[in-house]
């Protein structure tokens, strides 16, 4: 049975209203790339799972290194750890003085292409096997018909809720909009915090005004303004930012979001301060295999679907999510081929570990019929099974440049600083700017 579900997700085509237009610190003091570590070769790698709040992650990579290190007694593995945020800014001063880690992560298409175009990420077509991977993870990564990173992720974004506190207020999961605003306004008028919201890093506020926009004007309307086939200031797009403004005017988020990170946001749905919490299936460890969350408290998770919105486009088996983060090897790494050898190594065996370790939907083909799995992890991998359409991250479809005004433009709008229309106009400017 385990295994027809995983099969029944792996059979998504991506096709139709599929859209792929579209996270312990290390040292810095690492070998240079290729450097002897006494007559080994050093491979340098940096990634975004610190022991502290990706524990499940972070465990997987240490593993795979460990014994790969065994395997290869040649090869010494370097890595430096920093959280989503520190590795984009890192990665960013790294690349502009042309010193990239041998390996990396990296995020897909609008995030990707300017490293390619700079030339600093090889093609890895050459170390893909077939049918690794599920049908059409591999195109986000992809430009011009070349794989420039591997994906290990596949994310959906349901809305993470409290069964204790749910039912403490009589509230049910809700189904549609209205529902959802009814469940945010008794919460309120309880003393209870609705909703969580680590804004400071601002992707975050734009899943809600993802899903908003999806519900309101359908799929094809947000993918629509960023590929310029659409424009921002299309009224659904303006009505899904005036919705947000109306959670914020109800007091729908915790006190203080625009100040919190997503770490510390997290914090106060752990520790059963919230009620909700909107994040990626990257979460699914905490709420299911992770020895550091105590049971009773991941039997007291629950999740649902974004609701529909009445007289809106979009439906409830439509989703933000789509692949997470890659692999990518440096094209001026000194040790090349060492690199992609374990970058192959490495993408196999987190496909095999992710799921029964860790709880985490790999971008890979797997068997799970073997695994235990929790059941939520089963739920999830039905969902994404019956999805009709993946819309990317908004900032991870646009140029780095365009989505910097919108991750600004997202966190005024929650913060108050702009209206809705204002909000649009100012996005719609800056991708026109770039056509």
């Amino acid at each position: 049975m385990k295994k027809k579900t995983f099969s029944a997700m792996m059979s998504l085509a991506l096709v139709g209203g599929l859209i792929l237009g579209g996270c312990s610190s290390g040292s810095d003091d690492s070998k240079a790339s290729g450097e002897a570590s006494g007559d080994k070769t050093v491979i340098n790698m940096m990634h975004l799972w610190p022991e502290g709040s990706s524990n499940a992650q972070f465990t997987i990579v240490e593993d795979i290194i460990t014994a790969y290190e065994k395997e290869n007694p040649d090869i010494d593995i370097q890595t430096e750890i920093l959280g989503n945020e520190q590795y984009k800014e890192k990665i960013k001063v790294l690349s502009a003085s042309n010193e990239l880690p041998d390996v990396g992560i990296t995020w897909a298409a609008g995030y990707m292409k300017p490293f390619v175009e700079g030339n600093m990420f090889t093609p890895l077509d050459d170390i893909i096997k077939e049918d690794q991977f599920v049908a059409g993870t591999l195109d986000a990564f992809s430009v011009e018909d070349k794989t420039y990173a591997l994906p290990l992720e596949l994310n959906i974004t349901p809305v993470y809720y409290n069964k204790e506190i749910f039912e403490k207020h009589n509230l049910e999961v809700p189904k549609t909009y209205d529902e959802f605003l009814k469940v945010v306004e008794t919460l309120v008028d309880n003393g209870v915090t609705p909703i969580t919201l680590g804004n400071k890093d601002r992707w975050t506020g734009s899943m809600w005004y993802m899903y908003l926009a999806d519900r309101i004007g359908g799929p094809e309307a947000l993918n629509n303004a960023i590929n310029r086939t659409g424009s921002f200031e299309d009224p659904a797009l303006v009505q899904a930012a005036e919705e947000i403004k109306k959670l914020v005017d109800m007091g729908a988020f915790v006190k203080g979001f625009n100040g919190l990170s997503n770490d510390e946001a997290k914090g106060y749905f752990m520790n059963e301060q919230a009620a909700m919490y909107l994040m990626a299936t990257w979460e699914l460890p905490n709420y299911t295999t992770s020895p550091d969350v105590a049971q009773e408290f991941k039997d007291k998770v629950g999740y649902f679907k974004f609701p529909t919105y009445e007289g809106g486009k979009g439906n409830i088996d439509s989703y933000v999510g789509g692949p997470g983060v890659g692999l990518f090897v440096s094209e001026n790494s000194k040790v090349k081929e060492e690199a992609k050898a374990f970058v192959s190594y490495l993408v196999e065996e987190w496909g095999k570990r992710s799921v029964v370790d860790a709880g985490v939907i790999p971008a890979t083909v797997v068997d799970t019929s073997n695994g235990d799995l929790d059941q939520m992890y089963i739920d999830i991998l039905n969902d994404l099974g019956k999805a009709t359409n993946l819309t990317l991250y908004a900032d991870v479809q646009m140029s780095a440049g365009v989505a910097d005004v919108h991750l600004n433009q997202i966190q005024s709008l929650f913060g108050g600083q702009t209206t809705p229309k204002d909000f649009a106009k100012t996005q719609e400017e800056a991708l026109a700017e770039e056509e």
